[in-house]
């Protein structure tokens, strides 16, 4: 006959080993006291680096913000450039994408977002004047026009889906600014934030008119883990759920821009993957 002892002993054992074995990588990380990476680009005013590579942006003050409010202060800022966030998250050079990523369908299939952080637009930069008239992908694609976009944004998605034929891709804003600047194309397509910041002080170009883009055009932003690590993501929403638009987080983005505006509706991750 088994004694209780060894049976409580086993149960005990399975409870660990499930505990164990729901636990991600990153959990194991906190648990060992080791730093949270954050990956990010430059990508100003959403999340860049400053001096020393401190982490600057809105994006990156929410979520300091909100991983903070968790308990977790050991954090290690990690910059690539845009098109290297997915690939390192998922090859483990860091932890966390906190560079203001849109919530998309293929994307949703590659890593774990959290609750969307913010609600956006995207908007064109064009030569002063806009002596093309163009606002958004229509326009460029009934033109012929050509465009200049960053190497994977949702944006070169959206101007293949209208029919635009010259899509141009460079590493980031700053050569997409330079392109439009240089004429080398009739259009850059960034984010709202991103073009607002890219034309401020400068009389050679200007942003399209933001009232005619798409309704459908808007995108929510998420904070991007592992699909391995659903279990601090979980734990993030929850944090952020207390967090998010308190005035404390409205302090902390201030700076950059962000404000009541740019706060998500209540559509959910799981729709936005789903619709976007």
């Amino acid at each position: 006959m088994v004694k209780l002892s060894t049976l409580l002993g086993a149960g005990i054992a399975l409870a660990a080993s499930a505990v164990t074995a729901f636990a991600g990588p990153l959990q194991d990380r906190i648990d060992a006291g080791e730093s949270v990476r954050i990956g990010f680009a430059n990508e100003v005013p959403w999340a860049y680096p400053g001096e020393g590579n401190e982490p600057l942006g809105f994006v990156n003050a929410h979520a300091i913000g909100v991983l903070h409010a968790m308990g977790i202060d050991n954090i290690e800022p990690v910059v690539t450039d845009w098109g290297g966030l997915i690939p390192g998250l998922k090859a483990g050079r860091f932890d966390v994408i906190t560079g203001g990523m849109y919530i998309l369908k293929e994307r949703c299939e590659n890593v774990a977002f959290s609750d969307p952080m913010a609600k956006v637009g995207d908007i064109l930069i064009v030569p002063n004047g806009n002596p093309k008239n163009l606002h958004n992908m229509d326009d460029i694609a009934a033109d012929n026009g050509s465009l200049v976009t960053g190497a994977g944004y949702n944006s070169i998605k959206v101007a293949k889906a209208a029919g635009v034929g010259s899509i141009m891709e460079v590493p980031g804003p700053t050569e997409i600014l330079a392109a439009v600047r240089a004429g080398r194309a009739d259009a850059g397509a960034v984010t709202y934030f991103t073009g607002a910041n890219l034309v401020a002080g400068l009389d050679d170009v200007e942003l399209s008119d933001a009232s005619k883009q798409p309704v459908d055009g808007a995108n929510w932003v998420g904070i991007a883990f592992r699909h391995d690590d659903a279990d601090v993501r979980d734990a993030f929403n929850a944090a952020q759920s207390g967090y998010l638009g308190s005035d404390a987080m409205l302090a902390s983005v201030a700076e950059y821009g962000y404000g009541e505006g740019a706060l998500p509706d209540d559509k959910s991750t799981d729709w936005v993957c789903a619709n976007r």
